[in-house]
């Protein structure tokens, strides 16, 4: 770690781009797998999966931004692991209704 330490590396970051490359190879077996076929959805334009994906992460970066903006980053709830103890920021929530707006989106649109 120390050859990344200048880019100031935390848990939540390498979860975060661990879970875009797992994500990235996922979309990458599935297109292997199951070729992309266009549908058409709610916004009646023909999408494939990579366009869903891609209107998942804006939103996703969007709810983020606003829940910063609007509520902040206050810890939630602190957890007692370890001599300090762990707190759990509200972000979370944010990355949870991410999560399901993704999925909404990968169903409907």
């Amino acid at each position: 770690m120390e050859s990344i330490a200048w880019m100031a590396w935390t848990l939540p970051t390498a979860i975060f781009f661990a879970a875009i490359a797992c994500t990235l190879a996922i979309m990458t077996w599935l297109a292997a797998a199951y070729p992309e076929a266009e549908r058409v959805g709610i916004l009646r334009i023909p999408t494939t999966r990579g366009d869903r994906l891609f209107v998942s992460l804006i939103l996703a970066a969007v709810i983020h931004l606003a829940w910063i903006g609007i509520v902040g980053t206050d810890p939630i709830a602190s957890l007692p692991i370890g001599e300090d103890g762990f707190e759990i920021s509200s972000l979370w929530l944010a990355t949870v209704i991410s999560l399901v707006s993704a999925v909404v989106i990968f169903r409907t649109v």
